[in-house]
């Protein structure tokens, strides 16, 4: 086995993984409906509350004050593939993802100091997700009393919200150089299972069983700070960089506990702190005028998610991610044309994938086993399109946008030894499941996300 297959042969569960890096080191990235048709691509043009969640300098950029609120309308879709049959599901999801403000504060002196400014903004998302994937009648389990059972389905399982707060501060030297600093803090909620169902060979009923340590429960909060800088070079060109801190997260969690020697099944509470990647973003803007703007960012972790280390499972995880995770890189572009009172918009995002090729043991379709190579297990890279349109009434506006986000990547389940040293296999009320191999479904993950948002400035 290499390495990373070695670290999976412990007591970690696949979710674990994927959560460390889709939910606790992804910042809320839902912004109003003008910053989500953008792609996100705002880091050398600000001018309102969403500069907070890519460059703080852009508060500076503001000469009005302004708030808003948008209702966000998510939907999120898997298809697992797996031995020729497939499952869909999808989930959809209304909530208040955004509201953020400006108050700007002009400096009525001789100074070179043109604007102090003032921002806030939060950001909300769900982070439902649901993974089923349809059984194999050949991958077969055979049970010390005699019987045997093949695998019925199996499902990951994941439904809360992550939150964004910020508070920030702008400044404006001279109309051509803008620097800011922000405050972040999180919040988040996650409710975890991994599950099989296996289906009796010799009368057909179905029995249920859960991955050790699973369900498991984790509410969280953290904390990072930001700060930037955009200088103009010309009337139309703009350049800019933002820094923000890893965030550093406590995480209450307690999970549920199969097959102890001394209490059997049972739940146990315990703290977690884990430190997410740094990040540095870069970014270019072209203002041709005031009727087209456009938008680059380049976005590079420089550090790896971290846990601080009370015991085995937090070295494991940070072993894996040390020796196999790669740091985020992101890329996207945002365009804005205007007609008059009319707004006209589009991005393009692409996120890289945060994983090395990793080696792992699987089974085949036909239930035996075989050793490969996956460059897009449990996450892949990202895709987003988006489109939207605004109407401004001069001290009032409107705003819509489309959000089109694609993956694809290879879905690791049932792995679980049981042996003298671990209890990681799967558990019913009865019986268990150890298993020395990953089945391997392909996943394909499709967001359609719909914003509205209604503003005001003053």
């Amino acid at each position: 086995m290499s390495i990373s297959a070695a670290f999976f042969a412990q007591a970690q569960d696949v979710s674990v993984i994927r959560n460390t890096v889709d939910v606790y080191s992804n910042a809320p990235n839902i912004g109003s409906a003008k910053f989500n048709a953008m792609a996100g691509s705002n880091g050398a043009l600000g001018g309102d509350a969403n500069a907070l969640l890519t460059n703080p300098a852009g508060l500076g950029v503001a000469i009005s004050g302004e708030v808003s609120g948008t209702l966000s309308v998510t939907s999120n879709k898997n298809t697992s593939s797996y031995a020729g049959s497939s499952y869909g599901y999808t989930i959809n999801k209304g909530d208040l993802g955004n509201v953020g403000g400006v108050m700007t504060f002009q400096l009525m002196t001789e100074s070179a100091w043109k604007f102090i400014n003032i921002g806030v903004n939060y950001s909300n998302q769900y982070i439902d997700n649901y993974i089923e994937t349809p059984g194999n009648s050949n991958l077969i389990y055979d049970f010390p009393d005699a019987t045997s059972s093949s695998l019925g389905r199996h499902a990951y399982d994941r439904y809360g919200y992550m939150s964004k707060t910020s508070f920030g501060v702008g400044a404006n030297y001279n109309n051509n150089l803008y620097l800011g600093a922000g405050l972040n803090f999180f919040n988040s909620s996650i409710d975890q299972s991994d599950t099989a169902i296996f289906n009796s060979l010799s009368n057909g009923s179905s029995e249920y069983f859960s991955k050790q340590n699973t369900p498991f429960y984790e509410r969280g909060n953290g904390f990072s700070a930001s700060l930037g800088v955009i200088g103009k070079l010309g009337r139309n060109f703009r350049l800019g960089a933002a820094l923000e801190t890893p965030t550093f997260w406590n995480i209450d969690r307690s999970y549920n506990f199969y097959n102890d020697p001394i209490y059997g099944d049972d739940y146990a509470v315990e703290d977690r702190r884990l430190t997410s990647p740094m990040k540095a973003t870069l970014s270019a803007a072209f203002i041709a005028n005031k009727s087209f703007a456009l938008n680059v960012d380049y976005t590079l972790g420089l550090t790896k998610p971290k846990y601080k280390v009370y015991g085995d499972a937090e070295t494991e995880l940070n072993d894996f991610f040390k020796d196999n995770y790669k740091n985020l890189s992101e890329v996207k572009i945002g365009a804005e044309y205007r007609i008059k009172q009319f707004r006209l918009r589009g991005g393009y995002a692409y996120a890289s994938s945060p994983f090395d090729a990793l080696n792992v043991d699987r089974y085949t379709d036909n239930g035996g086993i075989t050793g490969q190579s996956y460059s897009n297990l449990i996450l892949n890279d990202r895709n987003a399109l988006s489109v939207g349109l605004g109407y401004d009434f001069r001290s009032f506006y409107i705003d819509a946008s489309y959000q089109n986000v694609t993956s694809k990547y290879s879905n690791p389940f049932l792995y679980g030894v049981v042996d003298n040293a671990y209890e990681a296999g799967y558990y019913s009320p009865s019986r268990l499941i150890s298993s020395d191999a990953y089945a391997v479904s392909d996943v394909k993950n499709v967001r359609n996300n719909f914003f509205i948002t209604f503003g005001w400035k003053f």
